[in-house]
């Protein structure tokens, strides 16, 4: 019997050890042999080593309970890189102040500082550059519908 992703996705939810911890994806490859369980949890402060520990553990049990202890796959739970895009409103909500660049739905690329979380959408305020200076225009309102992918800008200045 073959790992299924709803499954394993609904054992994962269980599996979080705290409920500032939100999971950002799950993906179990098609695989027949020996499938990998990918888990990428986040928290509201971050995430540990060891809560992804837990997840991991807490999630195996599980899959042992209900495909059998002779089941191979491996598992591997951490959290998503700087450069993984956000996906999830508490992903943005937890980068507010921080520089991030979006792609709209119509192919725009736009850079700039997320403002705000709303419930529906971000605040943003796009960055200018004029006569090698940076300026922030007003914040507008951008829906998550119209937002193709976003990413934190990492700066190394």
């Amino acid at each position: 019997m073959a790992l299924d992703q709803k499954t394993i996705a609904d054992f994962a939810q269980e599996a979080l050890p705290e409920p500032d911890l939100f999971l950002v994806s799950v993906h179990v490859s098609d695989t027949p042999v020996r499938p990998k369980v990918t888990i990428l949890a986040d928290g509201d402060q971050g995430i540990t080593i060891q809560q992804c520990a837990k997840i991991s553990r807490r999630v195996s049990k599980r899959i042992e309970e209900v495909y059998g202890e002779d089941m191979e796959y491996s598992i591997e739970v951490s959290s998503p890189g700087v450069d993984y895009p956000l996906t999830e409103a508490r992903q943005f909500a937890k980068n507010v102040g921080r520089n991030i660049k979006i792609t709209l739905a119509g192919g725009a690329e736009k850079v700039g500082v997320l403002q705000e979380v709303l419930e529906d959408g971000i605040l943003f305020a796009e960055e200018v550059k004029q006569k090698h200076k940076v300026s922030l225009q007003e914040p507008v309102k951008v829906p998550y519908l119209d937002i193709v992918k976003a990413q934190i800008v990492i700066s190394f200045k």
